[in-house]
């Protein structure tokens, strides 16, 4: 086959700009740091990284679910804390009620104060994190505890629905809230507001013996606020683990998507460079290869 000096330059031509192309892919991976720019500079990388960003995706909104989560026991747990304070204070009260030598003033004085007690825990019970109620079960958009003319009367429909679950991993649903009816029961006959409204009255009409039998009322309920302590510190102990796992589970996710996406920078340099010094040479064999015209000579 004849080989004529058009298709020698056609050829060159078509060399050239194929590396030129080369050359502007390695310089758009260092701009950018990502070996593709579109799907169709890599089909396969491009599916794998759709893949990949999915996992990243779904670690993230797990954390974000235990971080909420977190939120809800870290309050909870200084709620309850409060509750216990609350209570040890009622119990001193009443111990020093139950003296005999105590003055109906004097009674009338701790009443008084068993009073505001109660209501600092019908606050508590409504305690908010991000404007939801946090004792108030699956129902969080309303308050537990309301207190009308000094009775305390609570959410029924928090009662009846306790939980407040959320995803915390792959088939891992945690439940995140203190059950209200652990420690703010309003209803029925042990509930803690209706014992407290009991000795409200019984410091002002009852005897010594009266009020102290009210001490062992007040322990029950002390004893349900550790319970319930100690099991939202178990569950903070699990979530503490879930939320580790998943920031190791994240940490991975990301260096799989960053190694199948990202450019190697040393790598590229060196083939930037390699592209460049055979494009420099390209261009060179090309200036021999072009014969010289007849305008050449005439110049």
């Amino acid at each position: 086959m004849r080989v004529t000096q058009s298709m020698m330059a056609n050829s060159l031509l078509q060399h050239i700009s194929d590396g030129y192309s080369k050359l502007a892919d390695y310089q758009n991976q260092l701009s950018t740091g990502k070996k593709i720019t579109k799907p169709s500079d890599d089909p396969v990388v491009a599916t794998m990284g759709i893949a990949y960003r999915t996992d990243v995706s779904h670690v993230e909104q797990y954390q974000k679910n235990v971080t909420t989560a977190q939120k809800w026991m870290d309050s909870a747990d200084s709620a309850l804390s409060d509750v216990n304070d609350v209570l040890q204070r009622v119990r001193e009260l009443t111990v020093e009620a139950s003296n005999g030598t105590y003055t109906s003033d004097q009674r009338a004085a701790a009443q008084a104060e068993v009073n505001q007690l109660t209501q600092q825990l019908v606050t508590i019970g409504n305690t908010q994190v991000g404007g939801q109620y946090i004792f108030s079960g699956s129902d969080s958009a309303n308050p537990l505890l309301t207190s009308t003319s000094g009775t305390v009367t609570a959410n029924t429909t928090a009662l009846s629905n306790p939980d407040v679950s959320l995803d915390v991993n792959d088939g891992i649903k945690m439940s995140i809230n203190v059950p209200p009816d652990a420690v703010f029961t309003a209803n029925g006959s042990n509930g803690l507001f209706d014992d407290l409204a009991s000795l409200q009255t019984t410091l002002t009409t009852g005897s010594s013996s009266d009020i102290s039998a009210y001490l062992s009322k007040i322990d029950t309920h002390l004893d349900a606020v550790s319970s319930a302590q100690a099991d939202l510190g178990a569950k903070e102990n699990r979530m503490t683990m879930i939320s580790n796992r998943l920031s190791d589970m994240k940490t991975t996710a990301t260096k799989v998507m960053s190694d199948n996406e990202d450019a190697d920078y040393a790598e590229t340099i060196v083939n930037l460079n390699q592209q460049q010094n055979v494009y420099n040479a390209s261009l060179s064999v090309g200036a021999r290869v072009i014969q010289q015209s007849l305008v050449d000579y005439l110049k």
